[in-house]
């Protein structure tokens, strides 16, 4: 996956130390309840799409823009479904982040699910019940998602 520019000149200041970072999560449920997910060219696992927020940019904005770049589907937002902080995440080129996440639940509107882009190796409509293997916390966000619950998840401090 190629990294954002913005990324890019933070780290020829900060080297490989610690970003903190904002990313989206789209839980896109169509008609039909089924999921979209895309399999990652990075890692080659299924998952939820997601991306990162670019300066300035609104969350509810990026994951509009991500699902379609990802995967040619375009959406709306429907609600935010959880607000949590993920473990550090070390790059095998030394690189370290750490994401805030916030998770929504969209539907699709329009456009055919397709690889879009060079993040996907296939995109897919998954019925809960038979979902391909997902790592814990996509499928933790998923399942929030699924459930009809109007406020969002987080931390209780």
């Amino acid at each position: 996956m190629p990294t954002p520019e913005f990324i890019l000149n933070l780290r020829e200041h900060v080297g490989h130390d610690l970003l903190w970072l904002t990313g989206v999560t789209a839980v896109i449920v169509d008609d039909e309840g089924r999921v979209l997910l895309h399999q990652r060219s990075d890692t080659g696992q299924w998952a939820l799409i997601s991306g990162i927020l670019e300066p300035g940019e609104q969350p509810a904005v990026a994951v509009v823009r991500e699902a379609f770049e990802e995967t040619g589907v375009h959406i709306e937002v429907d609600r935010i479904t959880s607000v949590l902080t993920g473990p550090a995440v070390a790059y095998p080129n030394g690189d370290r982040v750490q994401f805030m996440d916030v998770a929504f639940r969209c539907r699709p509107v329009g456009g055919e699910a397709q690889v879009n882009d060079d993040e996907s190796l296939a995109v897919g409509w998954f019925a809960p019940d038979d979902l391909p293997p997902l790592d814990d916390d996509h499928r933790a966000r998923l399942l929030r998602a699924l459930k009809d619950e109007p406020a969002a998840y987080f931390v209780q401090p």
